[in-house]
């Protein structure tokens, strides 16, 4: 480990905030973040509620004690908020303000393409060094191979499956469960697999109504009595009631159910996957300030940290495993 004690910092005084939708883990990063900081004799401020806590001056010193116990906390304690005011160039101007009044030469922004979008431009306008932490439970973020907050989602997705699935063989039903994700199908695909989904519908395959019968009708040739389907959010084919009822038409026979898991996805307290990653990557963004990094991502690839520019991020994203899907399909015999 570098020791930065014995070199100047790139950085004296890091504001930190989560913005956009909550993410398990958010404070396990926050906790990293703002011990990682004291360790290295840097000042620390905590910002609440994202983007409108930088332009309504809701800034609060943070030291080690500031973030005790709450490793193990789903959601943020600092708050998230989705903020139209900083959209305005007024309202980035106040921010400005407001960092320069604090002495706020670097921001860490844990959040998704939304927060990144806005650290990129408040950099590019005001010159205050950004870097970024992906939490967001859709694992989309290009630059990290997990976002966090996923791995929660995840687990959380698998076990209410599994005990949708007990009800679906207790009275050979057929349920339609729906999992987060408005453009990205990872929970879908890895919960669908990991519970023995007899379809997986997600945004990023054109699927059909063909398909999705011809799935149902080589169930009933294998002896199945009972089926689950997991559908992402973003699914193209239509919404989940949609299909659902276009299933019932077609198998008049098949009784169905519709089950929206919604946003117990996004909370509880986060696995111990993500609360490793929040941890390295909160470490990560602080050191990248440090070394003089700026207006990039910290992330880990192939168990490395990495730092990917904030553009690139934004713009690529992660992509489905085309041997998962192809999983999906034999598995699902």
């Amino acid at each position: 480990m570098i020791n930065f004690k014995m070199k100047e910092s790139a950085v004296k005084t890091i504001g930190v905030f989560t913005s956009g939708g909550d993410a398990p883990g958010m404070n396990a990063a926050l906790r990293a973040v703002v011990r990682t900081a004291s360790y290295y004799n840097l000042t620390c401020y905590g910002i609440r509620e994202g983007y409108n806590g930088l332009i309504h001056d809701d800034f609060i010193k943070m030291g080690p004690r500031s973030v005790k116990n709450i490793i193990n906390q789903g959601g943020t304690i600092l708050r998230s908020a989705r903020s139209l005011e900083f959209k305005t160039p007024e309202g980035r101007k106040t921010a400005y303000d407001n960092c320069v009044k604090h002495g706020i030469d670097a921001l860490v922004c844990i959040g998704g393409d939304g927060t990144f979008t806005g650290a990129k431009i408040f950099n590019e306008e005001f010159g205050i060094k950004v870097i970024g932490v992906p939490g967001t439970i859709d694992n989309d973020i290009f630059g990290t191979d997990n976002t966090i907050g996923y791995d929660t989602a995840l687990n959380t997705a698998m076990e209410a499956i599994d005990k949708i699935r007990d009800t679906a063989t207790s009275h050979n039903r057929v349920f339609f469960v729906e999992v987060m994700g408005r453009d990205a199908g990872f929970i879908a695909l890895n919960s669908g697999i990991a519970t023995g989904a007899v379809e997986i519908l997600i945004p990023e395959r054109k699927d059909s109504l063909e398909d999705l019968f011809g799935a149902f009708i080589k169930a009933q040739n294998a002896g199945k009595t009972s089926s689950v389907v997991v559908v992402a959010e973003g699914e193209k084919l239509g919404n989940i009631y949609d299909i659902s009822k276009a299933t019932k038409e077609k198998f008049p026979d098949y009784d169905i159910r519709v089950t929206v898991l919604g946003h117990i996805q996004r909370g509880g307290s986060p696995s111990c996957a993500d609360r490793v990653l929040a941890s390295r990557l909160g470490y990560g963004a602080v050191v990248g300030l440090m070394e003089g990094q700026n207006k990039v991502m910290a992330g880990l690839q192939s168990n490395q940290l990495i730092y990917t520019p904030i553009e690139e991020a934004i713009k690529k994203h992660n992509e489905i495993d085309q041997d998962l899907l192809k999983i999906s399909e034999i598995l699902a015999i």
